[in-house]
């Protein structure tokens, strides 16, 4: 079952879309403002997001760099060509504008929704010096292959998919749940140690952050070789 994201300030919009998604067979997330969607976001899982552009807090523009590898619906009342065009370039895979047809919306949900499970089962993902590729669950950090456990391989995708994101453990475990179902909350820490290990031992760096009290981030190049969180 999908989940889908609506991030509006507007209760009586937000209300309405809810009700539609449910009745559709969506499962629904809320938020109200730029801040609580990121917090919201890093511990629970979307796999698509209605995002209104005039946020208390951070703007929808200005939420949108965080949002990583998930399709967003810009819903607004703007009209202006270029805040279309510079949305879609920045990021945005749809623009909606106010007041919309229910119908076009779940239209344009749908084909979201579709595109991004496509592309997501081939493309091969590329962070810095990582490479993995879905379709031969190969691993290598520059030209140097590395061999993981299929738990250590989905966490590592999973992170991979959502570059310099915080993850919820919880989100972990739910998103990798359906290829390793022998992961628990108990073991997830080792598994992403033994994973922290094996990409440090081919060249000294350290890929992944520990954020404490919330999950793990897949680091990016601006980070430092040790960093300060460590895990066991």
């Amino acid at each position: 079952m999908k989940t889908i994201a609506i991030i509006d300030d507007d209760i009586h919009i937000g209300n309405m879309l809810e009700e539609v998604l449910h009745r559709e067979g969506y499962l629904v997330l809320r938020a109200y403002s730029g801040t609580e969607a990121l917090y919201l976001l890093s511990q629970h899982r979307a796999d698509l997001i209605l995002l209104d552009l005039m946020l208390p807090g951070l703007s929808g523009e200005e939420l949108l760099p965080h949002i990583h590898n998930l399709p967003i619906i810009v819903i607004s009342a703007k009209i202006d060509v270029q805040d279309k065009v510079r949305l879609l370039l920045g990021g945005a895979a749809d623009y909606l504008t106010k007041p919309f047809d229910i119908k076009e919306l779940l239209a344009r949900i749908t084909v979201q929704l579709r595109k991004h499970h496509d592309s997501g089962l081939s493309a091969i993902l590329s962070v810095d010096d990582l490479k993995l590729d879905p379709s031969s669950h190969e691993v290598s950090v520059g030209n140097c292959p590395v061999k993981l456990t299929k738990t250590e391989y989905a966490i590592l995708k999973l992170l991979m998919r959502n570059p310099g994101q915080v993850i919820a453990k919880a989100v972990i475990l739910e998103r990798i749940t359906e290829d390793t179902p022998d992961c628990t909350d108990s073991s997830l820490k080792q598994h992403i140690s033994n994973l922290r290990r094996k990409l440090r031992a081919v060249n000294g760096r350290d890929y992944i952050e520990a954020v404490w009290g919330i999950g793990f981030k897949l680091t990016d190049s601006s980070s430092t070789v040790q960093l300060k969180t460590k895990l066991p």
